[in-house]
C-alpha cells in the first residue's frame, strides 16, 4: 500500500481527528490541522504527522498553509460546524458565517490547492457533505442549503478534474457519535413561536440523540482511508445505513414526481 499525503482540515475532534489518526494508522503522512493549533498538538510525530494552525475562513491562511504543505494526495475539507433554527430566525451574521465556513472555507481550499494538483496530474478531494444535503430537515435551512451548495459545486467539479486524473469525492455521513450536536452546533439568534412545532421540535430531537448516534467515528475513518487507498473512489460515500435508507427515499421520491409531473413537464416544451 503506498504512502500517500494528507491535508486534513479540521482536526480539532469528530471526523477530522478519527481520519487523521486511521490514515496514520494506515502508514500515511498527514498534515492534520485545526484554528488552534494547540488542540492537535499531540497529533504531531516527526516523520509522519505534521501539525498546522488553519483557517478555512481566511483566504491568506489558506495559501500560507498550502504553500507550505507542498506536493499533495489526498485533501480532506472536514473543517464545519451546524446551525440550528428556522431560516427567519437565523441572523444574517450567522448566515453569512456559515455560508464563509460550510461552503467558502472548503472552495478556497480546493481552489487553493489546485494549481499543484493539475501540475501533478494527480490528487483526491474528500468533502465531507451531510445526511441534510440529500434531503434537508426543519431548522436546518442554512446549514443544509451550505451543504448542499457544497455538494453541487464538487460534482461540477468531479467532472472538470476527472480528465486530469483528479478524484472528487463527497463523503456523507448520517448521524454519528461525535460531539458535533454538544460543542459544533450553533443555535439561531432569536426564537419564534411559530416555529415550535417544526425547527424547534427538530433542535429537541437533536439534543435527545447527542450521545446515541448509531454510527462510529472511527469505523467511519477507516473506511475513507480505504476508499481513498482503493484507488477507485465513487462520487458519493455514504456512511450509515441511516444514510442509505435516506438515499433510496429521496431517490423514490423523485421518481414520484417526476411520473406525477411528467407529461406538465413534457407540455412545456414546443411543440412539433
Amino acid at each position: 500500500m503506498s504512502s500517500k499525503k494528507w491535508l486534513i482540515t479540521g482536526c480539532s475532534s469528530g471526523f477530522g481527528r478519527a481520519i487523521a489518526e486511521a490514515a496514520l494508522a494506515a502508514g500515511q503522512k498527514v498534515i492534520a490541522t485545526a484554528r488552534d493549533v494547540r488542540s492537535i498538538a499531540d497529533l504531531e510525530k516527526p516523520g509522519s504527522c505534521e501539525v498546522m494552525a488553519l483557517d478555512i475562513t481566511d483566504e491568506a491562511n489558506i495559501r500560507e498553509v498550502i504553500a507550505a504543505a507542498g506536493a499533495l494526495d489526498v485533501i480532506v475539507n472536514n473543517a464545519g460546524y451546524g446551525l440550528i433554527g428556522a431560516v427567519e430566525e437565523c441572523s444574517d451574521e450567522q448566515i453569512r458565517r456559515s455560508l464563509e465556513t460550510n461552503f467558502f472555507g472548503p472552495l478556497n481550499v480546493i481552489r487553493a490547492a489546485l494549481p499543484m494538483l493539475r501540475v501533478q496530474k494527480r490528487g483526491h478531494i474528500v468533502n465531507i457533505s451531510a445526511a441534510a444535503a440529500i434531503s434537508n430537515y426543519p431548522g436546518f435551512g442554512i446549514y443544509g442549503g451550505a451543504k448542499a451548495a457544497l455538494e453541487m459545486m464538487s460534482e461540477s467539479l468531479r467532472l472538470e478534474l476527472a480528465p486530469l486524473g483528479i478524484h472528487v469525492t463527497q463523503v456523507q455521513p448520517g448521524p454519528f457519535r461525535t460531539d458535533f450536536i454538544a460543542r459544533g452546533l450553533e443555535k439561531a439568534a432569536t426564537q419564534i413561536a411559530d416555529y415550535d412545532g417544526s425547527a424547534r421540535k427538530f433542535a429537541t430531537f437533536l439534543e435527545t440523540v447527542n450521545g446515541k448516534q448509531p454510527g462510529d467515528p472511527a469505523r467511519a475513518a477507516q473506511a475513507i482511508v480505504k476508499m481513498v487507498l482503493d484507488g477507485e473512489p465513487p462520487p458519493r460515500l455514504p456512511l450509515g445505513k441511516y444514510v442509505v435508507k435516506k438515499m433510496r427515499d429521496k431517490a423514490a421520491a423523485l421518481t414520484r414526481e417526476a411520473e406525477r409531473w411528467g407529461d406538465v413537464a413534457g407540455a412545456t416544451d414546443f411543440s412539433g
